[in-house]
């Protein structure tokens, strides 16, 4: 069995994927990789006319490349003979068809990039829309990251060989056929040592791709390392500094490197050893074919340029039937790339209850939010809510309050249809009691200030525009009034149109934190969520803030997650979230909580 497994781990990658692609087949599991091209292909019969131009220029640009080597032959055969009576017409079919072939080549490689960047913009915009509109859990059973390279590197992997897959087999086979058969018009022998050559290179490769493969991967893996110690020494700069610890983490980054540099330059010198063994054996057969050519010669059964023909069509003739093997590997892994995108796009939607769009009518009177009987689950058998109840109606302020990590964000995120419960119901209730059931349709009617600094790279206007992009800077600078933030703004060189850093850099916490409410206030919602929002500020603006806020929009349904005191004053209700539980607390529970903090 050991013997075995090894024999498969030495096996060149082109021959490995053809033996993948038959146990595929033997399995039943071939159709899989049916479907994922039959989805590669729903992108590139987009582009059919142009895949067939591709495929035209292709072949005529290969056949031009034959012409143009026949006419060198006969050139040279001209010129030894000292016959110059067809000099001229040989130079000229050489000089016009290497030019053609140069001119259309140029063509190719321009339309096979234009080709490439669009159907990777079309199936990087279609998935981002998916993703977008993905079921919440089922969407967080990934890591950003994993998404993130689906979304770049396997969409990537995919454009590239969508549109040049086919055309390219078809002109590689073609390009292999017709060398062939131009060296076997000429000599059968010279062709069999040219159809054996490249065939043979692989074969004796297949030794050598076991340890490539184990340095390779050593390679990727230090290198990962080396960016995950790079991108967070980076992003806590402040703490390094805070600490004065720039030294050790100097000294922590060449151990690093250095270890980087240890397996790299091992790596190295493998390749030097493998490229100088392949170039030993490449001469070798290099040697049996320019030896029978000398032996032709010498014969007198062939002339210099039928010599100079055979040996440059010959190694044209290996490329051409490395190029055809190769494209199973790349069949395979677009395959897999394929399969890891489509995985995300057959994730489940959000829910869409079209009747939504009628509680745009009753946007003024403002919105009652209601839970009832809530039990949810993030994984089965592990309750975050039970048996629950919750009320907030317009013009009201109510607060959720309870430990970090028992509940209240989950809560959120039923309210904003996020989640949906397993059983019970969260909805909201229009003035004239139509009620609707929290889905993707409604989370329009909501203004939601989350955790932590959700501030973006670039003007201060271009924050608040996220979410109101015809706002006016009057609007703008209104909702900064109403959460306080246009105090500092206003100060700032370029008011609203003044740049800040990513995450905020540049602004002091509750400066990003007024901000992301006056986004929240020009959103103008009739409900608004705040979840641990006004943390960062003091209490005489917090106050000031939700004041505003409540009177400027008196029917606006405001839920605030906090542990301010300031705040569960100015609530009227609290509930608490507790041991999976939400409980409405009395006006004394209420008083003595905000005391106690």
């Amino acid at each position: 069995m050991d013997e075995e497994n090894q024999q498969n781990e030495n096996k060149n990658p082109a021959f490995e994927s053809l033996d993948i692609l038959i146990s595929r087949w033997k399995d039943g599991t071939f159709a899989e990789i049916i479907d994922d091209w039959k989805w590669i292909f729903s992108y590139s019969v987009r582009y059919k006319g142009a895949i067939a131009f591709y495929l035209i220029l292709g072949i005529f640009s290969t056949s031009m490349g034959l012409v143009s080597s026949v006419a060198s032959k006969y050139m040279i055969d001209i010129i030894t003979g000292h016959d110059s009576s067809r000099l001229w017409v040989m130079v000229s079919i050489m000089v016009g068809s290497t030019v053609f072939s140069l001119v259309f080549s140029s063509i190719i490689s321009r339309i096979t990039a234009k080709l490439s960047i669009d159907i990777n913009n079309d199936i990087q915009a279609d998935i981002f829309d998916k993703i977008v509109d993905a079921d919440w859990l089922s969407l967080n059973q990934y890591s950003n990251g994993d998404i993130l390279n689906r979304f770049n590197g396997d969409i990537g992997t995919v454009s590239s060989n969508a549109i040049s897959w086919l055309p390219t087999i078809i002109i590689a086979i073609y390009n292999f056929i017709a060398t062939f058969f131009v060296i076997l018009h000429y000599d059968w022998i010279m062709a069999v040592i040219a159809l054996g050559s490249a065939p043979f290179m692989l074969l004796m490769s297949r030794f050598m791709i076991k340890k490539q493969r184990d340095y390779s991967k050593k390679v990727r893996e230090m290198s990962s390392d080396l960016m995950t110690f790079e991108v967070e020494a980076i992003y806590n700069f402040d703490t390094i500094k805070s600490f004065g610890i720039a030294p050790h983490y100097s000294k922590k980054m060449r151990w690093w490197q250095g270890k980087f540099r240890d397996i790299s330059l091992k790596y190295n010198m493998f390749s030097i050893k493998t490229s100088i063994l392949m170039s030993v054996m490449g001469t070798l057969v290099q040697f049996l074919a320019f030896g029978y050519c000398l032996f032709r010669l010498w014969t007198n059964d062939i002339t210099y340029g039928t010599m100079t023909l055979f040996l440059q069509q010959r190694s044209k003739l290996s490329s051409a039937f490395s190029n055809v093997v190769s494209i199973i590997p790349s069949f395979l892994n677009s395959s897999v790339s394929a399969h890891r995108i489509r995985e995300l796009v057959q994730l489940p939607r959000e829910v869409h209850i079209p009747e939504s769009s009628e509680m745009d009518r009753y946007v003024e009177d403002g919105f009652r939010v209601r839970m009832k009987d809530v039990n949810f689950s993030y994984v089965e058998g592990t309750r975050v809510i039970t048996e629950s109840a919750f009320e907030a109606n317009p013009g009201e302020i109510v607060a959720l309050v309870g430990p970090s990590g028992e509940g209240k964000t989950t809560m959120i995120r039923l309210i904003l249809g996020l989640i949906r419960p397993q059983d019970g119901t969260v909805s909201l209730s229009a003035s004239d009691g139509k009620t609707i059931e929290m889905n993707a349709e409604t989370r329009h009617l909501f203004a939601y200030v989350p955790q932590g600094n959700t501030i973006i790279s670039g003007t201060i206007a271009e924050n608040m525009r996220m979410v109101k992009e015809d706002a006016t800077d009057e609007e703008i600078i209104e909702a900064l009034k109403v959460s306080c933030a246009w105090d500092f703004v206003e100060k700032l060189p370029d008011t609203i149109n003044s740049n800040v850093g990513e995450r905020g850099r540049g602004l002091s916490e509750g400066q990003a934190q007024r901000i992301a409410i006056a986004r929240a206030v020009l959103r103008n919602s009739p409900v608004l969520l705040l979840d641990e929002a006004t943390s960062a500020l003091d209490v005489t603006t917090e106050r000031t803030v939700l004041r505003n806020i409540v009177k400027q929009h008196p029917n606006k349904t405001c839920i605030v997650t906090t542990h301010r005191p300031s705040v569960l004053n100015l609530c009227q209700r609290v509930y608490r979230v507790m041991e999976t539980k939400v409980t409405e607390l009395s006006e004394e529970e209420s008083s003595r909580m905000a005391m106690d903090f």
